[in-house]
């Protein structure tokens, strides 16, 4: 079975067990957020650790090494990554939580706003890489 398949079926079974348990939708922006917030939620933490160690043992356990390269951070990446958060706060959610769980639920909203991302993906692409 090839990663990708393997890592969506995680992720598809992630987001069916955090409905299940808690009826929270699996979106990582809200989730981050909920995270953030006093008293801090376990529930969330916990997801939010998962995700952050989850690349690294999957890397570790396939052994695979990665390199880091410090220097690509920039100022205008710190920005973009600010702009992303405040983005998926204003559209209501990311990618995750409006492309795997708002779809699967049949939302309107999410389809358009999954639509939204795709279509503005690939003009960004075809604009940087054109």
């Amino acid at each position: 079975m090839g990663d990708a398949i393997l890592g969506g079926m995680v992720i598809g079974l992630a987001a069916v067990t955090l409905m299940l348990s808690h009826g929270r939708i699996a979106g990582i922006s809200g989730i981050a957020a909920t995270a953030l917030t006093r008293p801090w939620p376990r529930w969330a933490v916990l997801f939010v650790i998962g995700l952050l160690i989850g690349g690294g043992v999957t890397t570790y356990l396939q052994g695979l090494s990665v390199e880091r390269d410090w220097s690509a951070v920039s100022p205008l990446l710190v920005v973009g990554g600010v702009l992303v958060g405040v983005g998926t706060r204003l559209g209501s959610g990311c990618t995750s939580g409006h492309g795997v769980c708002g779809i699967a639920r049949f939302s309107k909203r999410s389809i358009v706003a999954t639509g939204t991302f795709l279509i503005v993906a690939i003009v960004t692409a075809t604009g940087v890489h054109g």
